[in-house]
């Protein structure tokens, strides 16, 4: 009697201690770059510049496209959801490294960090879908000019568009409800610049063996499958403009392709080297790095590289701009 008291005594205290150590974690810490203090103040002031140029530069093109009427086809209308999209992932990721380099390290609650890892994976899943999908636009475009208007008709567009979106949203359910699903014992302290799933996983105390098989297996089906279809159409591309007559007709179609492949170049490697990365094949730092690329130089260099190297984006910006002059003279 005395040792079946002690032992269930014993096997109370061990679960008491378990539950109590599970519901300790109440929030995290994300230490962004801690270790390197004496940088915390250069780059405050130069991710801060970098974050209203994003959001400036993505917010003209999606102004821009809205006001030009002649811009309302399917390659202007997909750059303004990519423009949506890379302004969200900026806003999202962005502002928490600013708030943890002007305080070394950030508490965020594990509602906080569930929100931001269900938006980086609802808008970074849409735009693997929609460069895809700029992809298909391009090949039709450039492949079958003739039948063009049929096969990217408003329907077609449609149809894609919303794919990409709900294609991100229900990625994200799903991996953002298993990730939390998972009991967070202590420690709390997320070596990362924010909530992204491979770092907040590393803090679970239970076997994850089952959703890492379906983190990478859902991460190839979203960034290596549409990135192949990519190349595979712009194969097809290369070949059709080689066989132009006009050396003006390929200069056009060369330059209308190369900034999309440059945008699918950013962003599919970055993105592959933050979710395809081993657990521990690379340094906490490395992982900062490739996941800055991946959240910070896309979203900047996408407007520049559409409104620079886009003779179309240029001399409708200089229309509104003149009628806005206009409108001030008179």
């Amino acid at each position: 009697m005395f040792y079946n008291y002690v032992l269930e005594n014993n096997i109370c205290s061990t679960v008491d201690m378990k539950m109590q150590n599970q519901s300790s974690v109440v929030e995290f810490i994300l230490l962004g770059f801690s270790n390197f203090p004496e940088l915390q103040e250069r780059l405050f002031g130069a991710f801060l510049v970098v974050y209203l140029v994003t959001l400036l530069g993505n917010a003209i093109i999606i102004v821009v496209i809205s006001l030009e009427q002649s811009l309302h086809v399917p390659l202007y209308l997909f750059l303004q959801n990519l423009s949506v999209v890379d302004m969200g992932i900026s806003a999202v990721i962005m502002p928490v490294i600013l708030v943890i380099l002007s305080t070394e390290k950030m508490r965020i609650s594990i509602l906080g960090c569930l929100v931001q890892m269900y938006l980086i994976l609802t808008l970074g899943v849409t735009e693997c879908f929609l460069l895809g999908a700029m992809a298909f636009d391009r090949f039709a475009a450039i492949c079958h000019p003739l039948s063009y208007p049929m096969i990217m008709n408003k329907m077609v567009f449609m149809k894609l568009v919303t794919f990409s979106w709900v294609s991100g949203i229900t990625v994200a359910t799903v991996q953002t409800t298993w990730v939390f699903s998972f009991p967070f014992c202590g420690p709390n302290e997320i070596n990362h610049i924010s909530c992204e799933t491979p770092a907040v996983l590393e803090l679970a105390c239970a076997d994850t063996f089952l959703f890492e098989i379906y983190a990478f297996t859902g991460t190839i089906l979203t960034i290596i499958v549409p990135f192949s279809l990519i190349l595979l159409s712009y194969v097809r591309i290369l070949f059709a403009i080689l066989k132009m007559p006009s050396t003006t007709g390929r200069q056009k179609a060369f330059s209308t392709c190369a900034s999309h492949l440059t945008s699918v170049t950013l962003f599919y490697g970055t993105a592959s080297m933050t979710y395809l990365q081993p657990k521990s094949g690379y340094s906490p730092e490395t992982k900062k790095l490739t996941s800055l690329a991946y959240s910070l130089l896309t979203p900047l260099l996408n407007p520049l590289i559409y409104s620079l190297r886009n003779s179309e984006m240029k001399r409708a910006l200089m229309k509104i701009w003149q009628r806005k002059l206009d409108l001030h003279i008179f």
